[in-house]
């Protein structure tokens, strides 16, 4: 019997926003193609489930879209993440995700485990992937977007939530200050950026119970790898059930039944395409046993005295350092070695911490490569993915420099 290749609200699926259930309606009239606010997030739901049942094509979106962003069902739009730019809404099939749905459901039972929440904003296409996967499959999906941390915590542990989607940012905000554990998580899916070893500690005990899958991807590939328990430190995994990955020159392809059709409006300029390979922009190492390290965006490399650096390297030193946490590494132009660094850590300003954090940048890149400024800032500017937004971050520096 051949799949139907368009979402589906399971007759068993029950929709909360934050305490509040939301109705899903049994036969809402079709309309083509619906552009849907992320915000409100309760009437958010309303209107992506009133899609769902119509069998509309839909894209969620955290701001209004220009007019020829549009498409037909069974395809849908997404955006992606935007952390160096505008972001580019994104043309993919429903049957994309629900090949993931599927394999979930097979590898974990999540039919089984009852219930599944999310943390952030539906305008990211984790947080849609998660809400989605859990009325496909007939789960009590729990969208907690709109409460604090704290209160989030609370629902989780009130409702005995058993699977969760969320960023490492937004895992860093809930394990803040827990003061007791949830032991009915079963499941953690961790993806959207790096998941430091600190987070991951705390994470543990407020999740005794849980496995914690990280996973690497983008809005245009879906999942590209899987890391558990037993994946090397730093590792992003090895490839997704029926991804294909190669290495050319240091840059990561991927060819996966899960890859997007395109961009919207189509004459953004798409990704490189070779044999079905889809050139992600990022740069990669393997070891013999298939497991990936992510390297660095090759959009973000620069030269440094002749030198190619990916900031990245230096932002996984400093997040994974005792005085280090959450930051972010951008170049700037320097007219005798081509470019410098600067880093931005989250935090009020500490002279111990910035001691501490250079010294370790000299120890391990040397001098010409360590950031030679050091800036500190409350908060990080954040996007709707729950990524560092470097656009604002860029324009801070400028302001300071």
């Amino acid at each position: 019997m051949a799949h139907d290749p368009m979402f589906c609200l399971a007759p068993s699926a029950r929709l909360f926003a934050g305490d509040a259930r939301v109705a899903l309606p049994p036969n809402a009239p079709a309309q083509g193609f619906r552009i849907i606010p992320a915000n409100p997030p309760s009437a958010a739901l309303g209107l992506l489930v009133e899609a769902v049942s119509a069998r509309d094509a839909f894209c969620v979106a955290p701001e209004p879209l220009p007019r020829d962003c549009t498409a037909s069902a069974p395809d849908f739009l997404t955006l992606t993440g935007g952390s160096t730019g505008a972001p580019k809404a994104i043309l993919r099939s429903q049957a994309s995700w629900i090949a993931s749905f599927e394999l979930h459901a097979r590898l974990f039972d999540l039919p089984q485990l009852g219930s599944t929440a999310i943390l952030g904003s539906l305008g990211h296409s984790l947080s849609l992937f998660a809400v989605l996967e859990g009325l496909h499959l007939g789960l009590d999906v729990h969208v907690l977007t709109a409460l604090p941390a704290a209160r989030q915590r609370d629902s989780l542990s009130a409702n005995q939530i058993r699977v969760l989607y969320a960023t490492p940012t937004q895992l860093r905000l809930l394990a803040h200050n827990t003061l007791a554990p949830i032991p009915s998580l079963s499941l953690l899916f961790c993806g959207g950026g790096t998941l430091d070893a600190h987070t991951q500690d705390a994470l543990q005990g407020l999740f005794p119970n849980a496995e914690i899958h990280r996973f690497y991807g983008a809005a245009e590939t879906s999942f590209v790898t899987m890391a558990d328990r037993t994946t090397p430190a730093g590792s992003v995994g090895k490839p997704y059930a029926d991804v294909d990955v190669r290495l050319l020159d240091g840059a990561l392809w991927v060819r996966s039944p899960y890859l997007f059709t395109g961009y919207i409006p189509p004459n953004t300029a798409p990704p490189e395409m070779r044999d079905g390979f889809l050139n992600t922009g990022d740069l990669a190492r393997a070891d013999a046993e298939g497991h990936l390290w992510i390297t660095g965006r090759a959009s973000r490399q620069v030269s440094i005295a002749d030198q190619l650096v990916s900031p990245e390297a230096v932002e996984a030193l400093v997040a994974s350092h005792p005085l280090g946490g959450p930051c972010a590494v951008l170049a700037l132009p320097d007219k005798l070695r081509g470019h410098r660094l600067a880093l931005v850590l989250q935090g009020p300003k500490d002279p111990a911490r910035d001691k501490a954090v250079r010294q370790a940048c000299i120890d391990s890149f040397g001098p010409l490569i360590a950031p030679r400024k050091i800036l500190f800032q409350p908060e990080l500017p954040r996007l709707e993915s729950g990524k560092t937004d470097l656009t604002q971050l860029a324009q801070l520096l400028e302001t300071s420099t």
